[in-house]
């Protein structure tokens, strides 16, 4: 199975850049988009439709010019679940869920923090989202959580560390949220299962920083403990830049079933 997550930034602007001509391409079983800043219903357009893959959309329920995730699967998913219940998280559409017969994808989208106000909004999500977790885990399924946690979890996962410690994304408190998330929660982070390198990111600034690959680690593929041994290959696609950042791929050894 091979699941891929990336964020648009729009994905008008993503689609005009030629995403889904690649995606074609990739032959996955699971597609997870986010920031689409598009509702279900402008995704239900021939658009935004992908051949041999259903597809499902939550937008929020305040702005639709931002935020939004998507999941397109080949398989027909059992249920879908729009939204984690919290406004932090259902606003602006950062979660969606397709439900399998012994796992769960979800496509989620974690809140950035450029002042005092939206970094607290963040935390506000993290914090609900942790409760959320702790549920989670004790369900006898498996899952993948992929999308943009905006959050680099280690030095490895930012360039210039040593500049970037007061910035968001990389706050001690956020650092020390992941940790706890790979640590006593004991989920995985799918692709340091199969790559530990430095210098592997998925977000830059700008198109300057790209090229001399001075960027973030932002997103991710967390997986359940049970998981851990199914992963196969982990890349970040860098060779088109189809928005600020880069669609990330995992292939696992696993089978979807309905």
């Amino acid at each position: 199975m091979r699941v891929i997550s990336f964020n648009c930034e729009g994905i008008k602007n993503a689609h005009d850049k030629g995403l889904f001509d690649w995606l074609i391409d990739q032959d996955a079983d699971v597609i997870c988009l986010q920031d689409i800043r598009e509702d279900e219903f402008a995704m239900e357009g021939d658009r935004y439709q992908l051949d041999g893959y259903f597809c499902y959309a939550y937008g929020g329920y305040e702005r639709k010019d931002r935020g939004g995730v998507a999941i397109y699967t080949r398989q027909a998913p059992k249920a879908i679940i729009s939204g984690l219940g919290f406004p932090e998280a259902d606003e602006t559409g950062r979660y969606i869920q397709a439900d399998f017969d012994k796992i769960s994808i979800a496509s989620m989208y974690v809140p950035e923090g450029h002042d005092t106000a939206s970094q607290n909004f963040k935390y506000r999500f993290l914090d609900n989202y942790s409760h959320h977790l702790n549920k989670q885990r004790r369900k006898r399924r498996e899952f993948i959580m992929a999308g943009t946690w905006n959050i680099a979890h280690r030095k490895i996962d930012v360039a210039n560390w040593r500049d970037s410690e007061e910035v968001s994304g990389f706050q001690p408190a956020e650092r020390g949220w992941m940790e706890g998330l790979l640590g006593d929660m004991g989920f995985v982070d799918a692709y340091r299962e199969v790559d530990r390198e430095s210098g592997k990111y998925s977000w830059w600034q700008d198109e300057l920083l790209r090229h001399d690959n001075l960027g973030m680690r932002l997103d991710y593929q967390i997986i359940t403990a049970g998981m851990r041994h199914s992963v196969l290959n982990g890349g970040i696609y860098k060779n088109q830049a189809f928005s600020q950042h880069a669609p990330v791929i995992i292939d696992f050894d696993w089978e979807l079933e309905n």
